[in-house]
């Protein structure tokens, strides 16, 4: 029997190097400037192109799969969701379509395609016009309620509207971050805005995979922010009683069968309120920041691997929830904003027992910028446990042993 291939569209390193690990021939679809030597070794072709243009990819993937046959399309990566299930699509290989991997980044059509379908895990939003809608939406859902991107990722952009007397500061924050020349601009546009109602109480990710239609929760995350709503660390398991993750269970397996995904991973960010969970934003692709390798170390199972190689049937299907085997937490590394002059204390974090990675990728004369988004954070510590307050715990420890020092630089760090 000829060799299963895939088709992977960005992400790391590791989703290729998983997908060879299974017997899977690999076609790589990656940004240019992405592309590495250990790429070349493993895989078969590679089609290096900005994949978030369509134009540009279809008659690509096209003739790649005249070629080369892949069976399924798969990515771990926000950017490329959308570019797979048009590729899906295209090619009849019944992963995510487009549309739903749309109504998943459009945040704006997933609240009004909820508000259709499934009403009591979404809340109230409408998009942003003038500064006069701002007024309204006050008034009809009162305060505080929440303004962010569409189209939006890490936190960038999300304000809280606490009262009347704020409007014309959020609206003169809109005007300005409006086609902003961001990082990740390219993929993410800061242009429409929404408001939604403002959702109180413990936030909390759900990690699940979907094997064909059905959904299968594997584990619930908790979450720590700072108060600009930039994510701190995550805990799994959460610390939740388990009447509450149940009724968080059954929001988001009620919301993946509104959305309509029919297979794979998803990530989906809840708030446990007072009237039960509500849905803030879900992706169809594993958790970010390293959520995923919490997942593994606390369950034993590995999303990533079965995002790459799950469609091409080289594993078996969940048949329910993983037993948890301990557990796992991270916390997030910053600094004050300025010129780093100096790190300590990484070998010493590295050796406490327990800690399973540090990872902080500055040096002396890295630039430190004001925390505004998850891009800014400058690293993390992931430790592990026999239970959640002890994996905290240690990544607390972790955390306080290292030591960036910064100075203010001439230039502006927000830059």
């Amino acid at each position: 029997m000829s060799e299963q291939r895939v088709l992977v569209v960005g992400g790391r390193i590791e989703n290729v190097r998983k997908a060879k690990e299974q017997g899977l021939g690999v076609v790589y679809l990656q940004q240019p400037g992405q592309f590495t030597p250990e790429h070349a070794s493993l895989v078969d072709a590679a089609l290096l192109v900005d994949y978030t243009d369509w134009s540009v990819t279809e008659p690509l993937v096209a003739a790649a799969h005249r070629a080369y046959g892949f069976t399924s399309v798969v990515t771990t990566t926000e950017a490329g969701v959308e570019p797979a299930g048009r590729i899906s699509d295209l090619l009849g290989l019944g992963g995510v379509s487009h549309e739903v991997a749309h109504l998943l980044r459009d945040k704006l059509s997933m609240r009004r395609h909820l508000a259709a379908t499934a009403p009591s895990v979404s809340v109230a939003a409408e998009e942003v016009g003038d500064r006069e809608s701002l007024t309204a939406f006050g008034s009809r859902h009162g305060y505080p309620f929440i303004v962010k991107p569409v189209d939006g990722i890490g936190s960038l952009g999300l304000q809280l509207v606490e009262s009347a007397d704020r409007l014309d500061e959020v609206w003169e924050t809109i005007t300005r971050l409006r086609h902003s020349d961001h990082q990740f601009a390219r993929f993410f546009p800061l242009d429409r805005f929404l408001m939604e109602e403002y959702v109180s109480g413990p936030e909390l990710s759900v990690e699940a995979f979907t094997f064909a239609g059905r959904h299968v929760v594997v584990a619930v995350t908790e979450k720590l922010t700072y108060d600009n709503f930039v994510e701190l660390g995550h805990v799994v398991p959460a610390r939740i009683a388990a009447a509450d993750e149940a009724a968080v269970v059954e929001c988001v397996t009620t919301f993946l069968d509104a959305v309509g995904v029919v297979g794979g991973p998803s990530h989906t960010e809840v708030r446990l309120s007072e009237r039960g969970p509500r849905v803030i934003e879900s992706h169809n692709r594993p958790g970010g920041d390293r959520i995923r390798d919490l997942v593994e170390e606390a369950y034993g199972f590995d999303i990533e691997r079965y995002t790459v190689a799950w469609p091409g049937g080289g594993l078996p299907a969940l048949d329910e929830r993983p037993a948890p085997l301990r557990s796992a937490a991270t916390r997030f590394l910053g600094a004050e904003p300025g010129t780093v002059t100096a790190v300590e204390g990484l070998e010493a974090a590295r050796a406490l027992d327990g800690v399973v990675e540090v990872d902080l990728p500055v040096e002396p004369g890295s630039v430190v910028r004001p925390l505004r988004s998850s891009w800014d954070r400058l690293g993390q510590v992931i430790a592990v446990a026999p239970d959640a307050d002890a994996a905290v715990a240690l990544c607390e420890k972790a955390c306080a042993t290292i030591r960036v020092t910064t100075e203010p630089g001439t230039a502006d760090p927000a830059e």
